[in-house]
């Protein structure tokens, strides 16, 4: 795979599986030794764990992820996002909002095999939680 295949392969990771919630599809785009170095303790850190918070994520959030840069060499990328997250269910306690509240946060991918071997990532959590709770208690925070 060259890099800018690569790079078109992670847009597609994030397009398919995180913004369309099609976590059907996961084997398409994650080895079978994946590790999610990211996710709460209470999840597997294998493919069945990001499955799980992606199912998690969805139903509370319509989310879309917008990838504001790609910085890649073969075998990794680094990616610097910004997410627009609606609303729609029950999270961290706080009941739907339909706000949509914007976030940012930077995603790392390894490959091996042409699929994705290992992933970090660095979301700004607060800063969602913080205006929903504004939001949900009339401090009306907005997005």
């Amino acid at each position: 795979m060259t890099i800018h295949e690569q790079k078109a392969f992670i847009d597609s990771f994030i397009s398919i599986i995180w913004n369309q919630g099609n976590i059907s599809r996961v084997h398409e785009f994650l080895h079978p030794e994946f590790t999610d170095h990211s996710l709460a303790p209470s999840l597997p850190a294998g493919i069945a764990g990001l499955q799980q918070w992606i199912a998690m994520t969805h139903t509370s959030f319509l989310p879309i992820t917008v990838i504001e840069e790609q910085v890649a060499e073969l075998g990794k990328a680094m990616i610097r996002v910004t997410m627009q997250m609606k609303h729609i269910g029950t999270w961290r306690g706080i009941p739907a909002t339909g706000i949509t509240v914007t976030t940012r946060g930077y995603r790392c991918f390894h490959l091996k095999d042409n699929r994705i071997i290992a992933h970090w990532a660095l979301i700004d959590g607060d800063t969602l939680e913080k205006k929903l709770t504004a939001y949900s208690t009339g401090q009306n925070a907005g997005s």
